[in-house]
């Protein structure tokens, strides 16, 4: 996968962590699920951990840092499932049509994500409103890569591929957040039945990037 990172102040390269870094953005997790990130603090994720605060310290040099860490890594493990439920061979086309959709759908039912959003939506503004974060430049890294495939056999058409990946990465904001306001009823779900938005989605990619 072609990953572009973000880089911001105390981050670090995922592919960096240890074993054991894991299990603290574990115990991270964990916490944001339970009380949301808002109450979550260095000495909460300490102890669900089973460490000091001061050997998260020497890993992050704060929460804000260490839940960039957390977010890339959730959100790559929901693209990583994704591509496993895709069929090998298919053309570049179809290949990004389905693994858009599938990578909105699992975004759209992951618990942290959801979690975020109810609890502590302000956490997903900036990457809405100010700058991509890692996890964004990641997929449209990956998304870009087969696009190049697909323009070099003729399946996709010409155009630069960075602008392409990042023109659908700003539609799928849409489609992964919003898509059960569009349903029907007077007080939407989360769980909403949005099969045809997702359908609707698959053509949207295709068409866009058809010759």
């Amino acid at each position: 996968m072609t990953s572009i990172r973000h880089k911001t102040p105390g981050s670090r390269r995922l592919d960096a962590l240890t074993p054991t870094d894991d299990g603290y953005l574990d115990a991270a997790r964990e916490a944001i699920l339970a009380v949301g990130w808002s109450r979550t603090t260095l000495t909460d994720i300490a102890r669900r951990a089973g460490v000091s605060r001061m050997t998260l310290y020497r890993r992050w040099p704060d929460t804000q840092t260490m839940l960039a860490d957390l977010m890339t890594r959730e959100w790559g493990r929901v693209v990583v499932e994704a591509a496993g439920t895709e069929s090998p061979g298919p053309e570049p086309l179809h290949r990004i049509s389905r693994a858009v959709v599938a990578t909105v759908r699992g975004l759209r039912a992951n618990v942290l994500l959801r979690r975020i959003v109810d609890v502590d939506p302000e956490l997903l503004l900036p990457y809405l409103l100010d700058r991509r974060g890692r996890s964004q430049d990641s997929l449209a890294g990956a998304t870009a890569a087969v696009i190049r495939d697909g323009q070099a056999s003729g399946s996709i058409r010409e155009g630069d591929a960075d602008v392409l990946a990042r023109s659908l990465l700003l539609a799928c904001h849409g489609f992964a957040l919003s898509a059960h306001t569009m349903t029907d009823g007077a007080a939407p779900s989360r769980d909403a039945d949005v099969t045809a938005y997702d359908a609707e989605l698959a053509r949207l990619v295709e068409r866009f990037l058809q010759p």
